[in-house]
């Protein structure tokens, strides 16, 4: 038991010995819906399945903080593999953009202690590691701080975590293991399956004591267990994920469906020449290597020792030959490394092969930029190159940068022809001035390189997001070696570009995945309420790169896909039902389909069988949507329109897309500067002061030999603040950025005290504005009124419409849903296809009611309802009813909500109280939410009777 002296070092304790641990480990997983593994009453452990790409990393930060709020657990550990992914979480965690977030969330942020190896200190036996006794000794004097301490699995299992210190902690531990115990942290594990429970490592994070253990990745240790099939009654050998209390399942398929990720094109360039060779890597005996030549159905095989020309196999790879090999590994002088088995294709470091996919690539990228560039709010794109031929980029005359410039060059001067002011222009100009600075690179043996700009390059590709995505910095084009280090990643990556292969058979998933994260705009916010894609260039010998992509996604998330009729109904599609429907008796379950004439006892399909189960439980079959992954070539599926029925739409369809204006109804000035200074007083703590710490470093000696230790004191350690603006330049751009008068934001500093003067810098000016929007959006209508006004006449052109007002005979599916079904739509339905997002919005599309004159799916983004603090709100379905026998007609509109309405955010909520005034007050049109009970006829019986 600690001494009441040591306390405000040691983690509150959350009890789980009661049956309540249990209870909600068994309510979370039935509210997800998941099925996977057992609930494990008496573990600490507990597991959340993410896909790459989806936020694991913020997920995880997040989680952090919400301990701390509601248990008021203050230390974390978070555990990594490897040295790269650590490296990329220090720099998610120290950016400016995460700790205003939380810091806007929570009030609080995170104090990092960053555990390194202790390589340059062989001798040093006096002290344990700075980091280690920084984050055990911290104590809870500074509410405000949460301590994290990260390390990685290499500095678990060093001989610094177990050896005995001089110097002990608390006056009783000297060993590291043992002093982190005492303070009972909570554990995080990034990517669980490289920590499995027969390792080393696993045996030494359990050394730490920790109450919880949470395990966040999109892989898992796998298990072997024993299962009898219930149809033949034998034992199988079967491999499951070993998952501990799973409560979170996020797919790769959920991911790509739901917009959580971008979405992939594949461009790939065709070489009209012999492409039907390749050369494979097959033997080595530690002097020579074996390779396999494969040319028009002819074998022939070649051994080549170190530094010979790789010419000797083909003509065409005069610039490569062997570095280095050994009984496994042939490295060449690219750095591509083969393993046995590995091929490659002599043409694809063909000099004219590659210059086309640059071009692709550079044209591509400026027609992405033109459009993100001259939005309201800006993302910035990036574009990324793996190459095989170092020189040929860092060489101011190599041919890889020649290349480069040319086409930016080429480009930039077109654009400029078209581009007659503003922001766009003034940065294309920049870009001309120095071409040299658009692009940058990351190689390995740059580390060694003491060039200043290249090591500003270093800096802003590997650890500043915030700098390579300032609009002020004309750097967009990254080249990098395949071996780009993991966990590198920039959200703003919208293409990459693969000038060589990778050799090997890896997973396309792992390839794209650097590029799959939703962008974030020139405010650092994340941008979620469109479909962005990943242009992805590869050459010819991946003609077959998409489809690949496509089956490893459905295959990782266990989607069931056919081609022909099943024989019967198999233990994957039961597990699927039980698991997406919520089925609670598996039993009662199979009865059913025996009674129904279904399936047979044995689960053979009987006639009609398997258009039963298709029909009832589509869930089971989405597979990742055809337009989230696709060809460059591939036509976007179209969905046609019933023309016909546009007569009876158009008049509600007009009434909808009215361009308005939102207006604010308060009643004068004043009025305004109370509300601005109610935000300014609720919101105090928002504001983040910048400004300068004292740390005290001592020199001791050591063995002989002098050594610096630092120490930090709890006392006199305070802050200095420092303003980076004068007062004058930052109200003005306060006052720009939220729309108010100067003299009002002033007054409001003054009359409630705010000692602006501490926070006088952009990251106040832009944390105020993200606040004080959300500010007005959440008490709109309650605080104060709102008006939508129509501003003009004009409707056209619309997603169904062109400029003319001329009705379109088709749109792009992707605008309508993301899942089809080949079931019959409803007669009134506009469309002839049944595309949708969710079974909800697929039962309103099949209903037919007698009363619909005519009912639409409303194209996504198409009607955005403007939203207090600049947000906006698209409903779903618009409805013309036949209304007083004939007479008259009822119009009506529908968001609907695959969830309850309890599970709502205050956002969403708020958001629905302003459809609901601008539909009842601006265009006089019924309005309703349909959730997930709601039945698509009882809320149009509710207005119509």
């Amino acid at each position: 038991k600690p001494a009441e002296s040591e306390k405000q070092f040691i983690n509150p304790l959350i009890d789980k010995s009661t049956g309540d641990y249990a209870e909600n480990i068994y309510k979370i997983r039935e509210f997800n819906m998941i099925k996977d593994g057992d609930i494990k009453r008496n573990s600490n452990i507990i597991d959340i399945m993410m896909e790459t790409g989806t936020g694991k990393t913020y997920t995880y930060t997040k989680t952090i903080f919400e301990i701390n709020k509601l248990h008021g657990v203050f230390k974390f550990i978070i555990i990594v593999p490897t040295l790269s992914i650590k490296a990329g979480t220090i720099d998610f965690l120290k950016s400016d953009s995460c700790k205003e977030h939380f810091k806007e969330q929570y009030g609080k942020i995170i104090n990092l202690h960053i555990v390194e190896s202790q390589k340059n200190n062989k001798n040093k036996k006096l002290y344990i590691p700075s980091a280690i006794n920084n984050f055990v000794s911290a104590g809870n004097f500074d509410k405000n701080l949460i301590q994290v301490m990260i390390i990685n699995a290499g500095m678990i299992n060093s001989e610094t975590m177990q050896k005995s210190f001089d110097k002990n902690l608390f006056d009783e531990y000297s060993i590291p293991f043992d002093a982190i115990s005492a303070i009972k942290p909570i554990v995080i594990i990034d990517e669980p399956h490289k920590f499995a429970k027969e390792n080393k490592t696993w045996e030494n994070i359990i050394k730490l004591n920790p109450q919880f253990i949470l395990r966040y990745g999109a892989t898992f240790p796998d298990k072997e267990t024993e299962q009898i099939n219930s149809i033949s009654g034998k034992k199988e050998k079967i491999k499951t994920k070993d998952y501990y209390n799973l409560v979170y399942k996020l797919t790769a398929v959920d991911s790509f469906n739901k917009n959580l990720v971008k979405g992939v094109i594949g461009h790939i360039t065709q070489f009209e020449n012999e492409t039907n060779i390749n050369i494979e890597f097959i033997n080595c005996d530690g002097n020579e290597a074996t390779f396999k030549l494969t040319q028009n159905n002819s074998n022939k095989t070649i051994k080549l020792k170190k530094k010979e020309s790789l010419e000797i196999i083909h003509k065409d790879m005069s610039d490569l030959f062997i570095e280095n090999l050994n009984k496994t590994t042939v490295i060449l002088s690219n750095g591509l490394e083969l393993k046995k088995g590995d091929k490659i294709n002599p043409f694809c470091y063909a000099q004219t092969l590659q210059e086309i996919m640059i071009e692709k690539a550079v044209k591509k990228h400026f027609e992405l930029e033109r459009n993100f560039l001259k939005r309201e709010v800006k993302i910035k794109p990036l574009t990324l190159f793996f190459i095989d031929n170092i020189e040929a980029y860092r060489k101011s005359d190599g041919y890889i940068r020649k290349t480069v410039e040319k086409y930016i060059k080429a480009e930039v001067t077109e654009l400029l022809k078209e581009e007659k002011e503003g922001f766009y222009k003034e940065y294309l100009e920049k870009t001309l001035l120095d071409i040299s600075k658009t692009h940058g690179g990351y190689f390995s043996q740059d580390n060694s390189e003491k060039d200043e700009a290249i090591e500003q390059e270093l800096i802003e590709i590997l650890h500043d997001k915030q700098a390579i995505l300032d609009l002020k910095n004309p750097r967009r084009f990254i080249f990098s070696k395949w071996t780009l280090r993991e966990g590198w990643d920039n959200p703003n990556v919208f293409q990459i570009c693969k000038l060589r292969s990778s050799g090997s058979e890896i997973s396309k998933l792992q390839e794209v995945g650097r590029g799959l994260r939703l962008p974030v705009n020139e405010y650092g916010n994340r941008v979620k309420d469109e479909q962005f894609y990943l242009n992805y260039f590869v050459d010819f010998t991946e003609n077959d790169f998409v489809e690949n992509l496509v089956k490893e996604i459905n295959e990782k998330s266990n989607a069931i896909l056919w081609e022909n009729i099943p024989e019967k109904l198999d233990e994957n599609m039961i597990k699927k039902i039980i698991e997406k429907y919520n089925i609670k008796d598996e039993d009662v379950f199979i009865e059913e389909l025996v009674d129904k004439k279904v399936i047979k006892i044995s689960h053979k399909f009987l006639d009609n069988g398997f258009d039963y189960i298709k029909n009832n439980y589509p869930l089971i079959f989405e597979g990742v949507g055809k337009n989230k992954i696709r060809k460059e070539t591939d036509t976007p599926k179209k969905i046609t329109i019933r023309t016909e029925k546009y007569k009876e739409l158009k008049e509600l369809w007009e009434m909808i897309n009215q361009k308005v204006l939102f207006e604010y109804k308060i009643k004068d000035e004043n009025k305004f500067k109370n509300l601005f200074m109610d935000f300014l007083q609720n919101n105090a703590e928002i504001m983040i002061p910048q400004g300068l710490k004292n740390t005290e470093k001592k020199v001791i000696l050591n063995n002989d030999k002098a050594e610096i230790y630092e120490q930090i004191s709890i006392r006199n350690n305070e802050l200095t603040t420092i303003s980076t603006m004068n007062y004058d330049d930052f109200l003005k751009q306060l006052s720009k950025a939220l729309n108010i008068n100067i003299k009002t934001i002033h007054q409001s500093f003054i009359d409630t005290k705010t000692d602006i003067n501490k926070y006088l810098n952009i990251s106040t000016i832009r944390i105020i504005k993200q606040k004080f929007d959300n500010y007005l959006m959440y008490n709109a209508i309650d605080k104060f009124e709102i008006e939508y006004k129509q501003i003009t006449s004009s409707i056209h052109p619309t997603k169904l419409t062109t400029k003319d007002g001329v009705l379109k005979e088709n749109i792009n599916a992707s605008d309508i849903g993301t899942f089809y079904c080949d079931e019959k739509p409803a007669d009134s339905y506009f469309y002839n296809e049944l595309f949708y997002d969710s079974i909800l919005e697929k039962e309103n599309i099949k209903t037919q009611i007698t009363e619909v004159i005519v009912f639409t799916k409303i194209p996504k983004n198409s009607v955005k309802i403007p939203v207090a603090g600049g947000k906006s709100y698209s409903p779903d379905f618009a409805y013309v009813i036949n209304f007083d026998n004939g007479n008259k007609k009822l119009y009506f509109i529908v968001e609907t909500k695959n969830s309850d309405k309890e599970r709502l955010s205050i956002e969403e909520l708020q958001k629905i109280k302003h459809a609901e005034k601008f539909f009842g007050d601006t265009v006089k049109i019924k309005f309703k939410t349909q959730f997930s009970k709601d039945k698509i006829t009882e809320l149009i019986k509710e207005i119509y009777m």
